[in-house]
């Protein structure tokens, strides 16, 4: 890592730039990618993180999920900052710093860092000259049935060109590649734990469209007919095919479309700039998407209940933290629809759960023993839907006070789940139910309580999630997680996660659980609990009783049974 710092400045002077910054995001803004050159230059491997590295020091920002594991990762070569220091950054002035003007968006530069320095656009991106980045192997995109999506691609097209109409302009520019997978109904593989395909579409106002890819990928979906040859561009052809385009401006999404391309469309067009529609079109799921994901979460309960009887009950080897999150993806193997897990399983027992997103490593990572805490974050891709949950788990009678503190979770994540969205319509209302409890006791929690989700794409997706500043008002088929925690540095991490969707009956909006997988009951005080959390809770055990007792054998049945 060092060798690469030094490799980096040694650059400076050819650029005449004063440093250099380096965001986790690729080209595609994508939370999870296969390159990692924010991992290359400061080993930080979280999904979160921008590093800024300087003549004589480096800096390296993230959120709070990652503040443990920054300080481990990147502590001894890189100052460490939460995101926040990053607004107007005056950390350092006066400087010209580069940057690969397609891994920044405009909006993002003048935010952090035009108030007190410079910025350079730098051709080719340094951090792939110092290491060249590994060639992956080329995933076709493909295609899903209407049976599966619940919607034509010539009805949500219809549903841009309105947009455009009422917006007054000619085309759009969709630089997310999950917004042109839900706008022509296909999927990909470019990403590490989501069927992303790497591409970007224009749509005009008389509904014609341009896919930008690599051809190789889209071979697939010409021959399905899906898309026609004249209506997809290879990316190198995109500068000359702009210039021959007819219109007068463009809008493009500020949080996606990166300064390279808002450059290139500005040659000829006026830029209109407005977040995607996609993303909130995306965010509602219809009653298709819904069925779906309800399906695919009986199959992973299935899985995750199978896992938590095995820990808990059956096994008797003393296993590592790798060992045990391979045991839960062995399970959910076991399905034929399974695909991949939708991200990294976090499986931090003891210390290491209290580091949020925690990934162990076989060459690193701890024994699991029997008086630890196992906090096991996880996920699939499933045809076809997208889960992640979150479990707490112990093996040893534990603490009061541990208890207590997992209680207090317990009852922010009921709260969320009871919510009566009617009244608490915004994830910022939501996000106080959920902390309530343990702010009472002068205790809270470093990350959001709940994020979007997607239908078979990325596992985080917007504009709607549960934080202290989402105003995103909460609608019906919107699918968000509900996963309050708490973490003590050096002792442990409790973490209670299900998926939910909303569901109207009637006129009034509620949340409806997707997830089908016990909650831990030995670290409960039921004396903190009110009658109706108890109710909850009940109503919730026998309803995952109802749904995968089925899928078990009968010891698993008999053990899920004294849930009720």
């Amino acid at each position: 890592m060092k060798n690469y710092i030094k490799e980096l400045r040694r650059k400076f002077k050819k650029h005449e730039i004063d440093g250099y910054v380096i965001p986790k995001n690729d080209d595609y803004f994508t939370e999870y990618s296969k390159l990692n050159r924010l991992e290359v230059i400061s080993n930080f491997s979280g999904s979160a993180g921008l590093a800024v590295i300087l003549k004589n020091k480096n800096y390296l920002f993230t959120d709070g999920r990652y503040t443990i594991q920054s300080k481990i990762e990147s502590g001894k070569n890189f100052k460490i900052y939460g995101f926040e220091k990053l607004i107007n950054c005056s950390l350092f002035k006066n400087l010209t710093l580069g940057i690969d003007p397609k891994l920044f968006t405009n909006a993002q530069i003048k935010n952090y860092f035009l108030k007190h320095n410079k910025i350079k656009s730098v051709e080719k991106n340094l951090i792939d000259e110092i290491k060249k980045q590994r060639e992956h192997t080329l995933i076709p995109f493909f295609s899903l049935d209407k049976n599966i999506v619940g919607e034509s691609v010539n009805s949500k097209l219809n549903k841009i060109t309105k947009y455009l109409k009422k917006n007054k302009s000619d085309y759009i520019f969709i630089s997310a590649p999950e917004n042109v997978a839900w706008t022509l109904n296909i999927r990909g593989g470019d990403g590490p734990n989501s069927p992303i395909p790497n591409s970007r579409l224009i749509v005009s106002k008389s509904k014609k469209i341009l896919l930008i890819s690599n051809l190789k990928k889209c071979k697939q979906i010409l021959k399905n007919k899906i898309i026609k040859k004249d209506e997809i561009l290879d990316v190198k052809n995109l500068p000359s095919k702009i210039l021959h385009l007819k219109g007068k401006n463009f809008i493009v999404d500020d949080k996606s479309c990166s300064i390279f391309y808002e450059n290139l469309i500005k040659i000829k067009f006026k830029i209109i700039k407005r977040e995607d529609p996609i993303y909130l079109l995306k965010a509602i799921k219809n009653k298709i998407e819904i069925k779906n994901m309800i399906n695919a979460h009986i199959l992973d309960g299935v899985a995750l209940t199978k896992f938590l009887f095995w820990i808990k009950k059956i096994n008797k080897k003393k296993i590592t933290e790798v060992e045990a999150a391979k045991k839960l993806e062995n399970f959910r193997r076991l399905n034929k629809n399974f695909l991949y897990p939708s991200f990294d399983t976090i499986a931090g027992s003891g210390e290491n759960g209290a580091i949020v997103h925690y990934r162990a490593k076989k060459e690193k990572c701890r024994t699991i023993s029997r008086n630890d805490i196992l906090l096991c974050d996880s996920g699939g891709q499933y045809k076809y839907g997208t889960t992640d949950v979150t479990r707490t788990i112990c093996f040893s009678k534990q603490k009061h006070s541990i208890k207590n503190i997992f209680t207090k979770v317990l009852k922010g994540h009921i709260a969320v789940a009871m919510t009566n969205i009617n009244k608490d319509d915004t994830g910022k209302k939501i996000d106080k139910r959920a902390r309530k409890f343990l702010n009472k006791s002068k205790l809270d929690y470093a990350h959001g309580t709940g994020h979007g989700v997607g239908f078979f794409l990325n596992v985080h997706e917007g504009p709607q999630s549960i934080t202290k500043m989402n105003t995103v008002k909460i609608k019906e088929g919107m699918i968000l997680s509900n996963e309050p925690g708490y973490y003590k540095t050096n002792e442990y991490g409790i973490r209670i996660e299900n998926l939910v969707y909303v569901k109207k009956i009637k006129k009034n909006l509620s949340f409806q659980n997707l997830t089908m997988a016990p909650i831990e009951k030995d670290l409960i005080n039921y004396d903190l609990l009110t009658i109706d959390e108890k109710n909850y809770l009940f109503k919730y055990h026998l309803e995952v009783y109802s749904m995968i007792s089925k899928y078990l054998n009968l010891k698993e049945r008999k053990w899920l049974s004294t849930f009720i």
